[in-house]
């Protein structure tokens, strides 16, 4: 088992920005955060990162909020419950961000830029033009605008006419920066191939490069557990670690969630094309109308999305794929999570639902099934309803299954035409009347005495099992294939079973004359 990288307490953020909603991979980073507090006896922290105000969208917190608390990984800090280290929003943690970088400057390690976007895209089209791509660097800052390359007296200038400004960092032009990431070992990169980036725009507000460092320090993040597209801004954030004379967190940086042709990052584009969710819960646009689709309502259970979540990127070196959140948090741990990306299967997806639902208890399941069949016009009291699921779960993959068995409440009035060309005899009629004759006599009706007597009858007649089990199942469901149809009659009751059994016997004759 890995252990915490220092003697800090554990403390893990997810850090989500409001503009949209939550991606299964986010909600699996998420996940992992939590997972690694719970092992490890830490503090699983929500934070906002909603200092874009150019790209927020409106709900988008909420929905957040709602998906965390279906997948059942509620943060111990937060917003909604915040502690010590609030704010939790980073909007409101501006008085943070000034004095920081304000240090920087002085320090030297970061410098004011007052060239324009016009600029800025006028020296990346020359550049490109020449084919040699333009970044704001070490090599390029002396023929830029800024207080590094303007004469002091142009400097003084422009901070006393208020001219709009951003604070870039002060990239070192050449210089291997190497940390160690929990997840992939040593990892090394020149700063020759890194630009200058911005840490205040001209607004004032904190770029997240900047950000996310002061806020992790002052809110004692221990360990950075984030998505692998975040590797090639580490060099940066461990250099501002350097810069503020802080000690810096330990860095995990997870894998991809790819495409499942294995090519690419799944997007949502990916699940549109291939009629499966990409976030948790259902999404609105707000500015279009525009639906997706959401693992909630397309009747996964949040204990099955976690779970495909868990090995979407972690072995647990076991053949166990069933874990509950308790089984995860005692044995997940950053040793063992994958450096490539997972390739996601929808159809392993529908795996783990169908497993979770196997083995959820019946009376858990029971309200939600009332209110499916409610739904349908169906009135089944809690015991039938329970009755129904113990028949039914070995065939369904999600509760929404259940509407397509439409013959458990109402007989069915239209029966298979190839079926009943196979397996409807002449003698079928005499043989399922001799039938009724015996079921009548049957006390208690139930499962186990319907079955004996059954098998005493096809004993007694001589008769196949399917010659007469087929066509009763045919009868009462209009189906070739269900649960046991023993179960069945039991749940129907004597009467309910015999009078379907007639009704079925009656309109099957009329389709088989009219054919």
């Amino acid at each position: 088992m890995s252990t915490p990288a220092s003697d800090r307490p554990v403390r893990v953020r997810f850090a989500p920005s409001p503009t949209g909603p939550l991606h299964m991979g986010g909600v699996r980073t998420a996940y992992y955060n939590w997972l690694f507090a719970r092992r490890h006896g830490g503090t699983f922290v929500l934070r906002i990162e909603d200092t874009d105000q150019t790209r927020f969208v409106a709900g988008a917190e909420g929905y957040i909020s709602e998906a965390l608390d279906w997948c059942g990984i509620t943060p111990d800090e937060g917003p909604s419950n915040p502690g010590e280290f609030g704010p939790y929003r980073q909007s409101e943690r501006g008085d943070l961000y000034g004095p920081q970088v304000q240090a920087l400057l002085d320090a030297g390690h970061a410098y004011k830029a007052w060239d324009t976007p016009e600029e800025i895209q006028s020296r990346r089209d020359a550049a490109e033009g020449s084919g040699t791509p333009f970044q704001y660097d070490a090599t390029t800052r002396a023929s830029m605008r800024n207080s590094l390359s303007l004469p002091a007296a142009e400097v003084a200038e422009l901070e006393a006419d208020g001219s709009p400004f951003v604070v870039r960092f002060k990239m070192p032009a050449s210089e291997p920066v190497t940390f160690t990431d929990a997840i992939r070992g040593a990892v090394t990169i020149d700063t020759a191939v890194l630009d200058d980036k911005v840490l205040m725009k001209a607004d004032g507000l904190p770029t997240y490069h900047l950000a996310n460092v002061v806020d992790d320090h002052f809110m004692e993040i221990s360990h950075v557990i984030r998505g692998e597209e975040w590797l090639p801004s580490a060099p940066l954030h461990q250099l501002l670690y350097r810069a503020f004379g802080w000690t810096p967190p330990t860095f995990a940086h997870l894998p991809l969630i790819l495409k499942p042709t294995g090519n690419g990052k799944l997007s949502k584009r990916d699940g549109d094309k291939g009629g499966f969710p990409v976030f948790p819960l259902r999404w609105t646009d707000p500015a279009t109308g525009n639906e997706s689709s959401g693992y909630r309502e397309s009747g996964y259970l949040p204990e099955a999305f976690m779970n495909m979540l868990l090995l979407l990127g972690w072995n647990p070196g076991t053949e166990q794929e069933m874990f509950s959140l308790e089984e995860a948090a005692g044995a997940f741990d950053l040793d063992r999570v994958i450096k490539s990306g997972a390739r996601f299967n929808p159809d392993k997806a529908k795996w783990f639902n169908e497993q979770h639902l196997r083995s959820t208890p019946v009376a858990d399941l029971v309200p939600a099934a009332q209110t499916l069949f409610a739904s349908e016009g169906v009135d089944f009291t809690a015991d039938q309803t329970a009755a129904v699921l113990d028949m039914m779960l070995e065939r369904i993959v999600f509760l929404e299954d259940l509407k397509a068995a439409s013959w458990l409440h109402t007989a069915p009035t239209a029966f298979p035409e190839k079926m009943l060309k196979k397996r409807w005899k002449d003698d079928t009629d005499g043989i399922l009347k001799e039938l009724a004759d015996e079921l009548r006599a049957v006390a208690p009706f139930e499962a186990d005495s319907i079955e004996a007597a059954f098998k005493a009858f096809l004993e007694r007649k001589e008769l196949g099992f399917g010659q007469v089990l087929l066509p009763f199942r045919i009868a009462l469901t209009g189906e070739g294939g269900g649960p046991s149809m023993f179960a069945f009659a039991a749940f129907l009751g004597l009467d309910a079973t015999l009078d379907r059994l007639t009704q079925g016997m009656n309109l099957i004759a009329q389709q088989r004359a009219e054919a």
